[in-house]
């Protein structure tokens, strides 16, 4: 049964969240020029009626996905049964709609808040924020004129609607599938969950500075907009900055290509308007403090938020295609944000040129021993930072309107995209830690260059005593890492200076200094991390695994074959097997104790599966799996300590074929990072060696390659349907440090006899029970060997790159404790 209810409840909530938005805009808008009381009445009611349709729209469209309605296109997409609830969360927002509708939500969350907090501000800030709901709705609207003019795809279409010709539903249109396609398997991961709700609250906190600065050039109160604008712009480049790194690291935690950041254009999206972001903070402290750089504040401020429009047109219309394996497909949208973008663009230019000269220009000169110069050089630092990144990143924009207007371009993105950023980056990072440090001593009052030089003093000798012992204790010898490492030394030393003078006075005014320290610290575990890891994996044997592998598999990988120890570095590493979890099982458990059966995430217990010395599964039962997933356990041994074991994934990904997990020993001085790079193929025919045959008596011990194996026992089984006799070998294989049985069967069916051999894929070994001869208590096997079970991994240290991660800590709590001031007076 399809259920309609919900649907159109849906796509009620949708229409009446887009009217219930244009109406609170222009009643704003008539209230800032009429301030007759009815029209704010009217546009805060229009608003919270918007806000209880938003909520509508997150209910119907959560309560299809968690009850598995795959009639619907949206749930058919990107759910399926097999999901536990937290990743039916993610599957919410794994879409272009759904991730529309949590930045609409986040939207209406800070609009209730401004309504109560902006005070006389409140009618020309909201008509703005309603104006930008009014687009961000449209998006999702899903309403087509003529046949052809879209506006909005909604997550509440059918999938017979979306797929009208498929030819099930020509014969059956109220056909429902029995599952769907489940959530990009990459995407069930913790991080999943909270790492795309932060970044979208970063996303929403840039609309509030805009809509503040939108709101004085409107009606001309040019200085005034940036007391109230800055504590949001400050939570905005806390959540964004936050949100940013959250992303990192499951890039960390999920991709296999050795790091956390790669330069990517959906990545670079989202990094240039935080940069931006920041930049605009420093502006506006500047004319707090001295009433400076107000006009590049504005501009700051509304490139921020122009710079998320361009980001979400960057990775919603298409346009990327290949460049990116993060961008979402297109939707047919493209036109209509392009539209958003050029709008506000239009908007803020028509404001911007209509008050240009009537916005205050700077009353005095900066000196360079002045706190603002060094604030402002900092901020045009990060904006170069962005634009350096920008441009680049925009390269498929400009193919496609040189395209467009007919020209051809064969411009193409760096080829090596780590490399090129990273080298233009190391030195704006570099710039922004000498700055912050340096520009922290001017904080109190304007100095000469005698008073800078006794307060310099100290902190520089003691940076170059730190900076030294870092070059000797670690070998640094690469010039351009020297740099980078002593700046953020610098900036880590001279920042806790000013740390603990204000301390002493008022640790309320210590958020800069520990957001900088922050900053420093990353740059230092990125360095260290990035700049200094090391593969301990390398294959010592001086034999290629194979020719078709490519020379960094062959040297920089290790092999590993099942149960066979093998050294690596100061470790020693046995590959135990691989490994599946279940919601019935709280750890990880061998995959050869199941059977599989016609569902793929179903199966049966061969034996009992036990966690501990608790036992979860009884021989038997039928249990569900997360079929995508098999772990490969691998134990580490180091002298004197105690073994543990690291299970790197494999994804068998239908959108992205075999996808590679890592896993991480974390430490505070290093994190150790595995991932397999190759394995058997499971689609592979098994190639068997030629039979040999042995003729035993209970008790025999024979060899089979390198292990001894012992016919221990042959004895009568329970009666098979429709069988005479089943017999039941049990040989026993000794393994170095294991002991395997194997159990052919023999079986008399009337006339007929049949053998079922048994195999062990961990040694490569098959045994056939194919004759018996009681009148000499003889029984004959049949023994085929293959290659043994293998996998090649690749291990790479990882030094101090938990200092990144405390330096994103620190950012965040600096941030915080500046927001917090600030939202307090």
């Amino acid at each position: 049964m399809i259920h309609y209810l919900v649907g159109n409840v849906g796509h009620f909530s949708v229409i009446l969240a887009f009217v219930t938005a244009l109406v609170s805009m222009l009643a704003y808008w008539q209230y800032t020029s009429q301030n007759e009381k009815s029209w704010l009445n009217l546009a805060r009611g229009a608003f919270a009626l918007h806000a209880l349709a938003v909520l509508g729209i997150v209910a119907s469209l959560f309560w299809i996905i968690y009850n598995h309605y795959f009639e619907y296109h949206y749930a058919w997409s990107h759910s399926s049964l097999n999901l536990p609830t937290h990743f039916m969360i993610s599957c919410f927002w794994e879409g272009q709609e759904g991730s529309f509708l949590l930045w609409i939500f986040w939207h209406v969350c800070l609009g209730l808040v401004l309504m109560r907090k902006a005070g006389e501000w409140e009618a020309p800030v909201m008509a703005v924020f309603a104006m930008v709901q009014a687009f961000l709705v449209s998006m999702i609207l899903g309403v087509v004129f003529f046949d052809s003019f879209k506006i909005g795809s909604s997550p509440f279409m059918l999938l017979r609607e979306v797929m009208p010709d498929t030819p099930i539903f020509r014969k059956n249109p109220d056909f429902i599938p029995t599952d769907g396609n489940g959530l990009n398997p990459l995407l069930q991961n913790y991080w999943m969950v909270i790492h795309p709700p932060t970044l979208f609250l970063g996303f929403a906190f840039t609309l509030v500075p805009f809509s503040y600065c939108m709101a004085a050039l409107q009606n001309g109160r040019y200085k005034e907009w940036i007391q109230p604008a800055m504590v949001w712009n400050l939570a905005g480049a806390g959540v964004l900055g936050i949100g940013i790194v959250m992303g990192a690291y499951w890039a960390y935690e999920t991709l296999n290509f050795g790091g956390y950041w790669n330069w990517d254009p959906v990545e670079n999206a989202v990094y240039i308007p935080w940069l931006v972001m920041v930049g605009s903070i420093h502006t506006m402290i500047i004319f707090q403090r001295n009433n400076t750089a107000l006009k590049t504040a504005m501009l700051l401020v509304i490139s921020t938020f122009i710079l998320i429009l361009y980001s979400t047109f960057l990775t919603r219309s298409g346009i990327l295609g290949n460049a990116s394996v993060h961008s979402f497909t297109d939707l047919g949208l493209s036109g209509q944000l392009l539209i958003y973008l050029l709008a506000f663009v239009g908007l803020a230019m028509f404001f911007l040129i209509r008050n240009w000269k009537k916005i205050p220009n700077d009353t005095e000169e900066v000196s360079m021993y002045s706190r603002e110069f060094w604030i402002f050089m900092g901020a045009t630092t990060l904006c170069l930072a962005a634009f350096q990144v920008l441009i680049p990143t925009s390269i498929p924009v400009f193919n496609s309107l040189a395209k467009y207007l007919g020209f051809e371009s064969n411009v193409a993105p760096p080829t090596d995209q780590v490399a090129f950023y990273t080298k233009f980056q190391m030195w704006f990072g570099a710039t922004v830690a000498l700055l912050s440090g340096t520009g922290q001593f001017f904080w109190w009052k304007k100095m000469d260059w005698e008073n800078l030089k006794k307060a310099l003093i100290t902190p520089l000798i003691i940076t170059f005593l730190l900076a030294s012992l870092a070059l000797i204790l670690f070998k640094i010898s690469n010039w351009k890492y020297i740099i980078v490492l002593t700046v953020s030394i610098y900036s880590v030393v001279s920042n806790s200076f000013v740390l603990v003078r204000l301390g002493k006075t008022n640790v309320r005014l210590a958020g800069g200094s520990v957001a900088h320290i922050g900053i420093a610290l990353m740059l230092l575990g990125i360095l260290a991390s990035a700049g200094y890891d090391k593969i301990i994996s390398q294959n010592t044997t001086g034999l290629l695994y194979n020719r078709e592998f490519s020379d960094e598999i062959n040297k920089e990988n290790l092999l590993l074959f099942r149960h066979q120890p093998q050294k690596m570095n100061n470790y020693t590493l046995v590959y135990k097997g691989m490994r599946i979890e279940s919601g019935a099982v709280p750890c990880l458990f061998d995959k050869e104790k199941v059977l599989p059966t016609e569902t793929p995430f179903k199966v049966v217990a061969m034996e009992d599966i036990s966690c501990g010395e608790k036992i979860w599964v009884t021989k038997g039962d039928t249990l569900q799996i997360y079929h995508e997933n098999t772990y490969y356990e691998v134990e580490y041994t180091k002298e004197n300590e105690k073994p543990f074991s690291l299970f790197p994934r494999v994804q068998q990904n239908p959108q992205m074929g075999m996808a590679v997990s890592p896993a991480l020993l974390r430490g505070f001085e290093r994190d150790i990072y595995t991932h397999v790079t190759a394995l058997p193929n499971p689609e592979e025919e098994i190639k068997w060696s030629k039979p040999e045959k042995f003729e035993l008596h209970l008790g025999d011990t024979f060899f089979i390659n390198d292990y001894v194996a012992i016919l221990d026992n042959v004895q009568r089984g329970e009666k098979m349907t429709d069988e005479d006799v089943n017999v039941f070998g049990s040989i026993r294989i000794l393994d170095r440090t294991q002991t395997y049985t194997l159990k052919p069967v023999y079986y008399i069916k009337g006339n007929l006899v049949g053998t079922m051999p048994d195999l062990n894929k961990a040694l490569g070994i098959k045994i056939t029970l194919t004759e018996i001869r009681p009148d000499q208590n003889l029984f004959v096997l049949e023994v085929t060997s293959s290659q043994k079970d293998w996998i090649i991994l690749k291990a790479v240290e990882k030094p101090f790159i938990n200092v990144l991660w405390i330096g994103t800590i620190l950012m965040g709590i600096g941030f915080g404790m500046a927001v917090w001031r600030r939202w307090k007076t």
